[in-house]
This record gives C-alpha cells, sequence and structure tokens, in this order.
C-alpha cells in the first residue's frame, strides 16, 4: 500500500509495480483476524510444531508441511527458547485498529496516477481484499494484470509459492530495461 501511494503521488519512482493482495479497500473483518491469528503468538511458541498448528487453525485449508523447518522464515527463536513471529510486537499493536479510511482514500486518489506496469496477486479465497476491489484497482491503472491464486487466502507467498514466485518472475521479465 505505501509503495501505490509513493508511485501515485510521486511518479516516476519506479518501473514497474507488484501488489500481493491489497488494494485501496480493506475488509476490516480480515484484517481482524489475521491480527488475532499473529496476538494468539505474541507470547512465542514451544516448537515449530506449535507454530504449525497455529498456522493450521488460522487456515485449515493450507496444506500442512510435511517438514517444519521452512516455518523458520516466518519464526525466530528468541532469547527465552521460544519461536515468535518475525514481526515487530509494536507493529502489530500499533495496526491493530480499524484501517484509518482517509489513508484507503488517498490509496485510491493515487492509484489513479499510476502509469507503470502493474502486477496484483491475490488469494482468491483472500479476506483482506475483495474480488469487486482488485476488479476496481485494476480499472483505474491502465496495463495493469492480476494473477488470482486458486486455493490462497491473504499469505498467497505462504499457500502457493509456486505460482506466487512464477507470477512475479514473469512480470519482472516483462518489464522493459531502462536505457
Amino acid at each position: 500500500m505505501t509503495t501505490l501511494v509513493g508511485e501515485g503521488e510521486i511518479d516516476g519512482l519506479l518501473r514497474g509495480l507488484a501488489l500481493v493482495d491489497v488494494d485501496a479497500s480493506i475488509e476490516v473483518a480480515g484484517i481482524e483476524k489475521i491480527t488475532a491469528f499473529v496476538r494468539s503468538g505474541m507470547d512465542g511458541f514451544e516448537s515449530l510444531h506449535d507454530v504449525a498448528d497455529a498456522i493450521a487453525a488460522y487456515n485449515p485449508h493450507r496444506k500442512r508441511p510435511a517438514n517444519l523447518d521452512g516455518l523458520r522464515k516466518s519464526v525466530r527463536l528468541g532469547d527465552d527458547g521460544r519461536w515468535h513471529w518475525h514481526w515487530d510486537p509494536a507493529f502489530i499493536t500499533l495496526n491493530s485498529r480499524e484501517p484509518d479510511r482517509g489513508v484507503m482514500e488517498r490509496a485510491a486518489v493515487a492509484a489513479r496516477a499510476i502509469r507503470v506496469p502493474t502486477l496484483l496477486i491475490r488469494g482468491a479465497e483472500s479476506d483482506v481484499g475483495t474480488a469487486e476491489g482488485a476488479c476496481e484497482l485494476l480499472s483505474v491503472i491502465p496495463g495493469s494484470r492480476m494473477v488470482d491464486v486458486a486455493d490462497a487466502g491473504h499469505m498467497v507467498a505462504g499457500d502457493d509459492n509456486d505460482v506466487f514466485s512464477a507470477a512475479v518472475e514473469g512480470f519482472l521479465r516483462d518489464l522493459e530495461p531502462r536505457t
């Protein structure tokens, strides 16, 4: 969202814009669900198995990994010997309130000014961004395109990293080189 606003307000910052499950409208219920999920682990987890259990409770449709080592990218081992989300707890506390409608309107205005190639990758099952919000965003950014990742929620890269990575790599390949 920050990059969308930056490019929309200061033309020419970017050669291309890739957005992941974000548009100028945010579903409050989805944000509340994510905040509750992150807060549920604020005291840390005893094991990576417990981290996997928390993720499965939040997103029961995501395939549970056979090898839990991949979860290390989402958590860090604290001095207390417990696994903690890699997010700063202060950031979660500050961002646990209802989205600022002024900020969302600013993003909507900025989106109308974007002229760089834009890719929106969204989880088809996202509870944060809606299909309608995505279509509205695409309608105001000329030449923009979307990859709607089936069976993925807001955490698109974690839900289907292969599709996510292929979409980003293809988008980057398509950007014209600077002259």
